[in-house]
């Protein structure tokens, strides 16, 4: 996975780079320890390269949108370890049928990542890491599931462009991040800068009334087969995200 750069105009920009690796201990089935990229590592490389491309006042707009979000104390509304979590029904990008939480924990244990859309690369380079580990995930009985706000139509050009192979759930009007404690409703100054780089939320959201530019804040959830909340990690800023270790150290 190359390192990455937001383009400022809708997409993706590969800058060179060299990452750091992080062994996995190994799995159930006794192969070698398997080495990936640290995400942290690669996040922090898409925003160095960001900052050293992107003018200082458009900067300035999303670190202060940053900043207001982090004071609102939304980390701290999270649905926390030890909680039941909601039930949810929504449609899958691959198979274009509805998927139950019921019938996914029926399987195993789940990991749900809430994600803000395929136009943010943060979001991009973290389901592509999990992507890279989903197998070993599965190993240990889990499953992975990624929710996001974008119609139907949106996720599966995510599902196909960053060929995933784990269930991409459309979330409209972000309802089930709300149910986790995880969803905000996008600034009017916010809205106007996403405009100016041409992230049209309201056509990747569909008509969704009040809650059109509802987003999640990036989310991390494990739930037990029981549907008790195993692991609960969220962060304002969309540049953190948690080491997929630390996920697979509660499975």
């Amino acid at each position: 996975m190359d390192p990455k750069v937001w383009g400022g105009g809708g997409g993706y920009l590969p800058i060179p780079g060299k990452l750091n690796l992080m062994p996995l201990r190994p799995t159930q089935s006794g192969t070698d320890d398997l080495l990936v990229p640290r995400l942290q590592d690669q996040l922090d490389t898409i925003t160095t390269n960001t900052r050293g491309l992107v003018q200082p006042e458009r900067l300035a707009i999303t670190d202060e949108a940053v900043q207001d979000l982090l004071a609102s104390g939304i980390e701290s509304q999270i649905l926390p370890v030890g909680a039941t979590a909601p039930s949810f029904t929504l449609q899958d990008a691959l198979t274009k049928k509805s998927v139950s939480s019921a019938d996914l924990l029926a399987v195993g244990t789940l990991v749900i990542k809430l994600f803000r859309g395929r136009w943010c690369p943060y979001c991009m380079t973290e389901l592509e890491t999990w992507q890279s580990l989903y197998p070993t995930l599965r190993e240990r009985g889990a499953l992975f599931v990624a929710i996001s706000p974008q119609m139907l139509r949106q996720n599966d050009f995510t599902v196909q462009q960053h060929n995933l192979t784990f269930p991409v759930l459309s979330d409209p009007g972000a309802h089930v991040a709300a149910s986790f404690g995880a969803a905000y409703s996008v600034t009017d100054k916010m809205r106007s800068h996403y405009r100016s780089i041409l992230i049209n939320i309201p056509f990747l959201h569909g008509d969704q009334g009040a809650d059109t530019w509802q987003l999640p804040i990036a989310a991390t959830f494990v739930v037990s087969r029981e549907g008790k909340v195993l692991y609960s990690e969220a962060h304002a800023d969309h540049r953190v995200r948690p080491e997929p270790q630390e996920i697979l150290a509660v499975l």
